[in-house]
């Protein structure tokens, strides 16, 4: 996360615990990943949707604070839903976030979350921009 201009917020939080890394971000697209480790698995032996659930929802809002109208403070997710389509138990996570709506008080942003070559989850969060009371 060294190149990321929130790694000081990321610090100790679950995507940081959880081994987060920020490969490229635009305000048009974000690229996202973390290495399968025996903490992102489920007592199956499979990945953790909450592992998947993680990236996506982290990707998502970066992208968000990146687009953040001119004065507001910060966002917060008020829904998200997940397809899950395959899983992985080894190798590398990867995620793509691409905004979908950039309102003034929401936005909608989809992801595709890939393993070994494959689609394993769609991801759609919208969240709700905050403002300075």
């Amino acid at each position: 996360m060294s190149n990321d201009p929130q790694a000081t917020r990321h610090e100790g939080t679950l995507p940081d615990l959880l081994g987060f890394e920020l490969i490229s971000a635009s305000k048009e697209r974000l690229s996202a990943a973390f290495t399968i480790r025996p903490h992102h698995l489920a007592p199956n032996g499979y990945l953790h949707a909450a592992s998947i659930i993680m990236l996506a929802d982290t990707a998502c809002g970066y992208g968000c604070m990146l687009n953040l109208p001119e004065g507001a403070s910060s966002f917060t997710t008020i829904e998200l839903k997940s397809n899950h389509l395959g899983t992985a138990r080894s190798g590398r996570v990867e995620c793509l976030a691409a905004p979908v709506h950039l309102g003034r008080t929401t936005q909608v942003w989809d992801a595709t979350v890939t393993a070994n070559d494959k689609t394993i989850a769609l991801f759609r969060c919208t969240q709700m921009v905050l403002w300075p009371r």
